[in-house]
């Protein structure tokens, strides 16, 4: 895979969105859910708040880079809490 520069933070990165997606399908197979309706007033489940998450945390990680541009992990933080509401309110 030297073709593709991959680094651990890529392999990791796109592992954790492999399991994720993964856990994300056991659990509607294994606890369906019905949509319900949040603070954005549209009907989401939780495959729509997973991707409202990880959009949001795309653009924070960009926000800082861009801003701050240094001590990416305190990003990551940002996006924990960001997930946290997403997950609760959305």
């Amino acid at each position: 895979m030297e073709w593709m520069a991959w680094t651990w933070p890529t392999a990791a990165f796109f592992g954790v969105i492999a399991i994720l997606l993964i856990t994300f399908t056991v659990l509607a197979i294994r606890f369906p859910e019905t949509p319900r309706t949040g603070i954005l007033q549209i009907e989401t489940t939780r495959g729509d708040r997973l991707f409202i998450t990880l959009l949001g945390s795309a653009f924070i990680n960009l926000a800082w880079l861009g801003l701050v541009g240094e001590n990416q992990p305190y990003a990551l933080i940002v996006c924990f809490v960001y997930a946290a509401a997403v997950f609760r309110w959305v």
